[in-house]
């Protein structure tokens, strides 16, 4: 068989070219339907955006199955397993439940249900583990009942990670995008580098995931013009799921042959660190796990239901420490880069010290980044030409004074000594210059003479 990285490529440049196309009418159709849902208090945008960004992506998947159906290396995948014919169905399921949530607000637990649904219709078409490799013990083979439970656990708990980090634009989109880049690189190594046909469908979703996020991610930034919604995230997340439970669970560890003449419980010991990032997929999307935990944790403790939404999640304080939007969005691409492809990294080479040393490293650079608005930076008058307006002596000086002036205008109004017509607070401008909750901002933009707006 060829080496097939081209054909993988046309794959991925297909799906993200019809998820990128699609959206554009999608969000015409989205706001003719009224899929506009209301500010909430949760909410960080400030005008209502269109969702159903779901039917795209999922327009995208469809064309990525089908053009690899057509190729000559890919098409394997689709004769010898049904797994791409199992994560079909099961998206469907998870993405027509997602529409009606986007259009109509369905209960949490009615989601759930067809969390689970979706999950078992997977399960019942092939798509679980049969396996799987514990360190110190060996291959251990599970019965149906486990090995449905355990898929079906993995289903829902990424589908809901995934969903619970997508509260800033662009930020979910990105963050399964550089997960599933990371896993591509693993399961491409196992397919083509050890001959283990078992990894092809987990490559094949890999790349298909890595073009629904790239085709959907220029309408997704900020300000984002539509939001990919529950019919969206719950899509990305159910496919991350199936590429690590279809090469987890039915990968034979024995089959790469490392160690001949050893036994079997010997060769899953020495290769537990490639096993790190696929005996533990949550670690690929770590981030997102570690905010769902957090918010259960959180939501249980204050007396709320757990599916009770909040301002608590870890996007939401990297605001509140003072991060802008596209920063905080930026901090989480980060970390999330950096658990990723440091995993894979450690999986490919455990035993070099410069891995750990360069994550370690980059550990230290992302903890400076997200203490950054706790420093105050003083650069010289001679410098003041090369950095941001924002770090200048002159915008230091002009966010004072209109600090000092709604001060002034706030201690007016609580004497009563009203001179005349009080403004309101400066709003940011929204996605096309305006807000839904206010007029244009006020505050004058410094640009250089005679330049047009």
């Amino acid at each position: 068989m060829g080496l097939p990285v081209r054909e993988y490529l046309l794959t991925l440049c297909v799906t993200a070219a019809v998820t990128y196309l699609l959206t554009g009418p999608v969000r015409k159709f989205a706001i003719a339907t009224g899929a506009m849902p209301e500010i909430r208090a949760r909410d960080v945008h400030r005008e209502p955006t269109p969702r159903l960004g779901g039917i795209a992506m999922f327009g995208g998947l469809c064309a990525g199955l089908l053009v690899a159906d057509h190729l000559q290396n890919l098409s394997s995948v689709f004769e010898l397993s049904n797994e791409p014919r199992a994560l079909l169905s099961g998206a469907a399921v998870i993405w027509l439940i997602g529409v009606l949530d986007d259009k109509f607000e369905i209960d949490a637990l009615i989601k759930l249900g067809g969390q689970f649904i979706a999950a078992g219709v997977m399960v019942a078409q092939g798509l679980t583990i049969l396996w799987l490799p514990v360190p110190g013990v060996g291959q251990v083979s599970v019965t149906a009942w486990q090995g449905n439970l355990l898929t079906v656990a993995l289903v829902v708990i990424t589908i809901n990670a995934v969903n619970f980090v997508d509260g800033l634009d662009g930020l979910a989109a990105g963050m399964v995008c550089i997960a599933s880049a990371a896993f591509f690189m693993y399961a491409y190594r196992i397919w083509y580098g050890y001959g283990i046909e078992e990894a092809a469908p987990a490559t094949l979703f890999a790349a298909i995931l890595m073009g629904m996020c790239m085709g959907f991610l220029p309408h997704n930034m900020h300000p984002a013009r539509i939001f990919m919604g529950d019919s969206g995230s719950m899509l990305i997340g159910l496919v991350l799921a199936a590429g690590a439970i279809s090469v987890t669970g039915q990968v034979d560890p024995d089959a790469m042959k490392l160690f001949p003449g050893t036994s079997t419980r010997e060769v899953t010991h020495a290769m537990l660190p490639v096993f790190i990032p696929l005996l533990l997929p949550l670690t690929i999307i770590a981030i997102p796990v570690a905010d769902l935990l957090l918010a259960i944790v959180r939501r249980t403790w204050q007396g709320k239901s757990p599916f009770a939404a909040d301002r608590g999640h870890l996007h939401h304080r990297l605001l509140e420490i003072g991060h802008s939007h596209s920063r905080a969005v930026l901090i989480m691409y980060f970390w999330s880069a950096l658990i990723a492809f440091g995993a894979v990294a450690y999986s490919v080479h455990s035993a070099s010290m410069w891995i750990v040393l360069g994550i370690v490293a980059l550990s230290a650079v992302g903890l400076v980044l997200l203490l950054l608005p706790r420093f105050t930076p003083r650069a010289p008058r001679w410098a003041e030409s090369f950095i941001p307006p924002r770090y200048r002596r002159s915008g230091r000086a002009y966010s004072a004074l209109e600090h000092e002036t709604e001060e002034a205008a706030g201690t007016a109004e609580a004497d009563g000594t009203e001179e005349g017509p009080q403004e309101r607070a400066p709003l940011p401008a929204g996605v096309n210059g305006a807000t839904a909750i206010g007029p244009r901002s006020r505050i004058p933009e410094r640009r250089k003479a005679g330049t047009p707006r």
